[in-house]
């Protein structure tokens, strides 16, 4: 039995350890993506700290106490990284449900490898919205569109369908034999014209790629009047990373989605890895001060390993009124 004990304060000490050394390497984030990286990773140094904390009082009494401690740095280590993002104001104006001319916008990674797209179109086509912006789209496409969904660009890595036609659209051209990561499009709604930008992005570790996009895409935003601009996609990038942070504030827009886990959905992730239950919010939706925020709510799983975000906005003289 000692030696069981024993293990579990082995085990116990690794995890707090490791919880608590990338937790306090992650803090570099603030000045090199290559350790912003680790940010990503916090909800993970949580659990790992937790676990530890709980392993400590199955070992042995002898060394307890500095295991207790050690977890609860590793605790605080994560703790810090993630806390900003729920403690952060909502700077958002609110509409209540009953809001008028509301605009119900439905984020999704739909995968390419989706087996199951048919259930997919299904529920995104209950969910009545009026604004959908997929990246992967691949299997949905067709479906989607013969439900009567019109599409801004054929073929784009995030593409936005519509009840109506653009009033306009952007597509910048495909560089490097790669599709743009980005769409724009520009419609009408409640006798005013609103835009919307998709955009699918690199994972972090493609360190110039990511800079790149980042880049450009900061210098589009720029040129768009911000009142009723709405941004959505996979960024492939979670709120306590520090390179995230510093492009919220630059865009201007109010993120509405708040810490919401949407990857992975799938038991185990297009990359292998094992996926019990999603631990990186990585899809996310803003929108301008001319929108107030009516609903937030994340769909079931459809056959991706993205989660489905619903947005439901409403024009703040709306909600006002």
């Amino acid at each position: 039995m000692e030696i069981v004990r024993s293990g579990f304060a082995i085990l116990a000490w690794a995890l707090a350890l490791g919880a608590l050394g990338a937790g306090v390497l992650a803090q570099g984030g603030r000045v090199s993506l290559k350790l912003d990286v680790l940010t990503h990773f916090a909800p993970l140094y949580l659990a790992a700290a937790v676990a530890a904390l709980v392993l400590a009082f199955a070992g042995p009494r002898s060394g307890r106490n500095a295991l207790v401690v050690f977890s609860l740095l590793g605790v605080a280590a994560a703790a810090t990284l993630m806390a900003p993002e729920y403690l952060r104001p909502r700077g958002e104006p609110r509409a209540a449900p009953d809001a008028a001319s509301t605009l119900k916008i439905v984020q999704f990674n739909a995968w390419g490898g989706n087996r199951d797209a048919e259930a997919a179109v299904r529920w995104i086509v209950a969910q009545d919205p009026d604004v959908v912006v997929l990246e992967e789209a691949g299997r949905v496409r067709g479906p989607l569109i013969d439900a009567g969904y019109r599409e801004a660009c054929h073929g784009c890595a995030a593409a936005i369908f519509a009840k109506r036609r653009p009033v306009r659209r952007f597509v910048p051209f495909p560089r490097d034999g790669e599709p743009s990561y980005i769409t724009s499009a520009t419609y009408r709604h409640g006798g005013a014209e609103f835009t919307v930008v998709a955009a699918h992005r690199y994972w972090p570790i493609r360190f110039t790629r990511e800079r790149a996009q980042t880049e450009s895409l900061g210098r589009y935003i720029a040129t768009q009047s911000k009142e009723r601009l709405i941004l959505a996609g996979d960024f492939n990038s979670t709120p306590w990373s520090f390179a995230r942070q510093r492009e919220d504030r630059g865009f201007g827009l109010i993120r509405r989605t708040r810490g919401m886990f949407t990857w992975p959905a799938a038991r185990l992730s297009h990359n292998r890895l094992p996926a019990p239950f999603p631990y990186m919010p990585i899809d996310h939706v803003y929108a301008g001060p001319g929108w107030a925020t009516v609903k937030v709510e994340r769909g079931p799983r459809l056959g991706s390993d993205h989660y489905p975000v619903v947005v439901t906005l409403a024009p703040v003289e709306s909600s006002a009124r």
